[in-house]
């Protein structure tokens, strides 16, 4: 999933210089949109270091007037404007009076539609953030007669919005009740209850955009919600499909995701949970072809015997190196390997993250 592994650097890359603060306004940033010619951002950036000679604090001038130096020379570097543009930092990150100036450049994954120099004590990150936000972004509706969850699937994260549970009775009636009455106390019990997950449902979906809604459930409640007038029109259009589960509550949540693949088959989870699942089903096997921890992984790499590596992207803090997977997709070209970037969000990726947060499908045994 290469797009996965650009995300990936750019997360880290944000989250980096998110944490820089100048000492004062002398970080430079600057946008350079698709298409948009490098002669020109240099001709710009060179008037705005004739506008910075006058910032009256020496040292602020020097840094900023040094910065855009850095960044020209850097953009020089290019033969042409990469497909999607570029994102550049540079400035004084040092928090003494020791002068410290770095650059930073991405070409990110997605195109750069703004074009932008600013000079502050944060770099602009606002473009960048926007390309990382999760774009897959779809409802559940898991009920039954005895309790009901709202959620949203954001990429591969399950967020819970809203959980009821209700005093419906089962089909079997009281002592002492007819079964005329108890039928009639036992529908309205659970039309309120529907209406009362209806109401959630509504507020949510109606808050949220989302590319569409799946409804699931154990048995004919969820049918019933969707036929009768629970939910508003526009709600309803956006459901895409319904799931059978055996449970509510978060395992039907985690269960509604697994049984839709079909429906979610062009969505993150998807593609991840395959390749994890691929995996697991290995591992049991006596003569599973996978591997997985540090060691082990690396020396089947050097065999040549993996097919794919799979590398938490929290890989950096579990094993406490700085760039680690960087290291290893230089690693992996030797071998005619790929490599695939996982999150924690799911079970599956939880899961393998526990169990040390690399792993290889393998050609063969060694």
């Amino acid at each position: 999933m290469p797009e996965e592994k650009g995300k990936y650097k750019l997360k880290k890359l944000i989250k980096m210089l998110s944490k820089i603060k100048g000492r004062h306004t002398e970080l430079v940033s600057v946008y350079v949109p698709a298409g948009y010619s490098l002669n020109e951002v240099t001709n710009q950036l060179r008037q705005e270091q004739g506008t910075a000679d006058n910032i009256k604090s020496k040292p602020v001038r020097k840094n900023v007037t040094t910065a855009l130096e850095r960044i020209m020379r850097h953009i020089q570097l290019y033969k042409k404007n990469p497909d999607h543009g570029l994102a550049i930092f540079c400035g004084n990150i040092s928090e003494t009076d020791r002068i410290d100036i770095e650059l930073w450049a991405i070409e990110p994954p997605e195109p750069v539609t703004v074009k932008l120099y600013w000079c502050d004590q944060r770099f602009v990150l606002d473009p960048l953030l926007d390309m990382i936000k999760e774009k897959d972004v779809y409802g559940i509706i898991c009920l039954d007669k005895s309790e009901a969850d709202v959620a949203l699937l954001i990429g591969k994260k399950i967020e819970s919005k809203a959980h009821f549970e209700s005093i419906v009775p089962g089909k079997a009636r009281a002592g002492g009740q007819s079964a005329a009455r108890f039928s009639r106390v036992r529908e309205g019990l659970l039309n309120d209850f529907m209406k009362k997950v209806a109401e959630a449902v509504n507020k949510v979906f109606e808050e949220y955009k989302v590319n569409g809604i799946i409804l699931s459930g154990p048995g004919p409640i969820k049918d019933m919600f969707f036929k009768e007038a629970f939910i508003h029109t526009d709600v309803k259009n956006k459901i895409i499909g319904t799931v059978d589960t055996g449970y509510t509550g978060e395992p039907g949540l985690h269960e509604t995701i697994a049984r839709s693949e079909d429906l979610l088959k062009e969505a993150d989870v998807t593609k991840e949970k395959k390749i994890l699942q691929r995996f697991f089903d290995e591992l049991p096997k006596p003569h599973g072809l996978v591997t997985y921890g540090l060691n082990e992984v690396m020396n089947a790499l050097k065999a040549g015997s993996v097919e794919m590596l799979i590398v938490s992207e929290e890989i950096d803090a579990i094993t406490g190196k700085t760039d680690f997977i960087e290291e290893l997709e230089e690693e992996v070209k030797n071998y005619g390997t790929t490599i695939e970037i996982v999150s924690s969000d799911t079970r599956e990726g939880f899961q393998f993250k526990e169990l040390g947060g690399i792993g290889a499908i393998l050609r063969y045994n060694i």
